[in-house]
């Protein structure tokens, strides 16, 4: 069951004053499709007490948690914000002193644009156990579900992974790093600033005509791919109307991206739709 944080009182009342304090999880989650989880996160999901879980997480893979467990959504909602990230430290914090053992589930990897370096931080500074289980991060996760190859020796020698939210909204891009043409971008939580990001891409000389690839709730059923340009990135997202999750793929492995070799129809339920865009 979902529980809201307002009547959690209860529930952070010690189990049994003799029992030990438990040890908090920090769980990847993977990009959404629950064959994508690791072995090790479905052994810990199917046998969890408290399962502490982000927006990001896929309902089939919350699908996995038995019934008895405590289910806390502590997710944050584009432009409605719950908990602060010091409120979720404390709550892991508070639920493993009252001696239990938590589930901390969070979208793709923990460590990568998570935010689970600082709860592990703070449960370390707090003297809590903390372990880790590495998830397949979105970028690797959705990419290679639609066939696109982050990186390929003839046109991409290194790839970065950047936050499409800066600290104060805006993001603002490394100009001397990004400009490199052998280089795959990739882009979390970017969709709102994405006529933004082309623009210093291409004041930085980023050429127009790079391909684009918005991928939209990657390797879940509903799966869908816009193939556009960095020219026309801004006006794709404002016609085709992405949602939350998408990444956005810059450089020119989205040229070896093809729709008609997308696995579709009765094969997998329908798992992905397509919609390719002009370069």
């Amino acid at each position: 069951m979902t529980r809201a944080i307002d009547s959690l009182d209860k529930l952070l009342a010690p189990v049994d004053v003799a029992k030990p304090q438990g040890t908090v999880w920090l769980v990847g989650a993977g990009p959404g499709d629950v064959e994508l989880l690791t072995v090790k996160a479905l052994r810990l999901l199917q046998r969890a007490e408290v399962v502490v879980y982000d927006r990001l997480v896929s309902e089939a893979v919350m699908a996995e948690v038995p019934e008895s467990a405590l289910c806390i959504d502590v997710g944050k909602q584009p432009g409605q914000h719950g908990l602060k990230q010091a409120q979720i430290n404390q709550l892991l914090v508070d639920l493993a002193r009252s001696g239990r053992d938590v589930i901390r589930l969070k979208g793709g990897d923990p460590f990568i644009f998570g935010r689970g370096g600082e709860e592990m931080v703070s449960l370390q500074e707090a003297g809590i156990r903390c372990e880790v289980v590495p998830g397949i991060t979105a970028a690797v996760g959705c990419a290679a579900a639609s066939g696109i190859p982050l990186t390929h020796r003839d046109c991409a020698q290194s790839l970065r992974l950047i936050t499409g939210h800066g600290r104060s909204g805006e993001p603002q891009l490394d100009a001397a790093a990004l400009s490199a043409v052998n280089q795959t971008l990739v882009f979390y939580m970017g969709l709102s600033w994405s006529a933004s990001i082309s623009a210093q891409l291409q004041a930085q000389g980023r050429d127009p005509k790079t391909p684009v690839a918005i991928i939209e709730k990657g390797t879940r059923p509903d799966q869908r791919v816009l193939i556009t340009t960095l020219a026309g990135l801004a006006e794709t997202v404002a016609r085709d109307q992405p949602v939350s999750p998408s990444l956005l793929v810059v450089g020119e492995v989205v040229r070896f991206y093809r729709a008609e070799l997308q696995v579709r129809g009765e094969e997998i339920g329908d798992r992905c739709v397509v919609q390719e865009r002009p370069a």
